[in-house]
């Protein structure tokens, strides 16, 4: 096995990654590209199949599925991309069977990601999908959310990396999952699990807070949701995170999960 970690900026003029709990009304979409969308954008790059039939998962699931990946926001004000609301018509027969389908989507305006992948070059899949992201080609057009949003990346780069653990206050550049704790619990001897330290205040830091799409239930056939948070403060040392990884040529830590 040889894990090589890369990067690659993921931008599009508009992005739309619909929550599935919505079915009337205003259509909304999840701030930050999330783990399952990800995958698909991957999978598009290596030529792995997608959705072909009701009730199964797609070859590119099933194959990248544990492939660790990182996401950090380009762009952001304060981990939110600026939104908008459009109106359209679906013109599909189908759709219009009963009248005019009329739709009101909030949609993305702009989003921009870096996204962190640790693959194992020793696997022909992961091998062909680090040599197509360097390379900048892909087998289907990638998009965001929405087929109508095709993305493209750039900055592509291959990082050194460890897995020591910090020893003094650090930011964290990508989201990361708050999983077992929320910021305000307490650990058993009393300190907060969820550490964060700056020196002086500043105005401009923030927390962003976003319940996301980690994964399938594949007996349900729907999303399982976790929450994620995303900060330019310091985190204390005893922050305990797995899956940190530090570069030390940008000197700044990502969370791959």
């Amino acid at each position: 096995m040889r894990p090589t970690l890369i990067s690659f900026d993921l931008r599009a003029g508009f992005g739309m990654f619909k929550k599935p709990d919505i079915n009337e009304g205003l259509q909304l979409t999840f701030n930050m590209l999330h783990k399952p969308a990800l995958l698909g954008i991957l999978g598009a790059i290596t030529g792995l199949e997608g959705y072909r039939q009701r009730g199964q998962f797609p070859a590119y699931y099933h194959t990248l599925r544990n492939l660790l990946v990182g996401i950090e926001p380009l762009g952001h004000e304060k981990g939110n991309f600026t939104k908008t609301v459009v109106k359209y018509t679906n013109t599909v027969g189908y759709a219009n069977a009963d009248g005019n389908l009329i739709i009101t989507e909030q949609t993305l305006r702009s989003p921009a990601y870096r996204c962190y992948l640790l693959p194992d070059i020793d696997d022909p899949i992961q091998a062909r999908l680090h040599d197509r992201i360097l390379a900048c080609e892909a087998e289907y057009l990638p998009y965001l959310g929405k087929n109508e949003c095709s993305a493209w990346w750039d900055a592509n780069s291959t990082h050194d990396f460890s897995e020591e653990k910090p020893e003094k206050p650090y930011v964290l550049a990508t989201i990361f999952r708050k999983t077992n704790w929320t910021v305000r619990e307490q650990k058993d001897d009393g300190f907060e699990a969820f550490d964060l330290f700056d020196l002086e205040p500043r105005p401009e830091t923030f927390i962003y807070f976003e319940r996301l799409p980690v994964d399938f239930d594949e007996r349900l056939m729907q999303y399982r949701l976790d929450n994620f948070a995303f900060t330019n403060f310091h985190l204390r040392p005893s922050t305990k995170l797995d899956n940190l990884y530090y570069l030390p040529k940008e000197q700044k830590y990502v969370r791959l999960f």
